[in-house]
């Protein structure tokens, strides 16, 4: 790959990542909140974007990073992705303990807290899935398939969690974000159909 379209690459990267922060964080609706407040809000838009970034890593598609490289860096982001989502949750139940409880209880009157729920278990199992990998009995091929679709139904269900969300997040600019994360994730996804069907082919 070139120089100049690997450069291209990172930057527009960079620019569906920072836009999205940088107009969040310029939201007039954070003026008044409190810290807890804010670090929960900014929990939940770096979970969107290391969720991003996972299958762009899974699939050795981020120009100047190896196979190998990729891999690890994929590995140390799902932890990331853990880490983002339970301060994003626990944060919102210091600020509002009756609402968290609603929504995890699947009792809050708004859909999108039951998606956002549901990407919470899916994100925790696509992690234990993950760290528990060689424990398991599944083949390779198998465990990669149960993988990569809890990890698809997790940043589809997040995409549906933010998406009717009215909060610091700008309208447009969050649209993009999850429009690249679901054609990320789609196109990882249709990768390893291929790459499965090609294995059973060959053995």
């Amino acid at each position: 790959m070139g120089r100049t379209r690997a450069a291209l690459i990172w930057a527009v990267l960079g620019a569906v990542v920072v836009v999205p922060i940088a107009a969040a964080a310029a939201s007039p609706l954070l003026a008044w909140r409190s810290p807890i407040y804010i670090a929960a809000t900014f929990a939940g838009i770096l979970a969107l974007v290391f969720l991003l970034f996972q299958p762009l890593l899974a699939g050795g598609y981020l120009p100047g990073l190896s196979a190998q490289h990729s891999r690890r860096v994929h590995r140390g982001l799902g932890g990331a992705v853990v880490g983002a989502v339970i301060l994003h949750v626990v944060a919102l139940w210091i600020t509002s303990p009756p609402d968290a409880l609603d929504a995890l209880l699947f009792r809050a009157p708004t859909l999108f807290s039951v998606w956002g729920v549901l990407a919470m278990w899916t994100v925790f199992a696509a992690a234990l899935v993950a760290a528990f990998r060689r424990q398991t009995a599944l083949r390779p091929r198998t465990w990669r398939l149960v993988h990569t679709t809890l990890a698809t139904a997790t940043v589809l269900l997040t995409v549906a969690h933010v998406i009717p969300v009215q909060g610091a997040m700008e309208t447009a600019t969050k649209a993009v974000l999850s429009t690249i994360a679901i054609l990320a994730t789609l196109k990882a996804g249709a990768d390893l159909r291929i790459w499965t069907a090609f294995s059973r082919n060959r053995s």
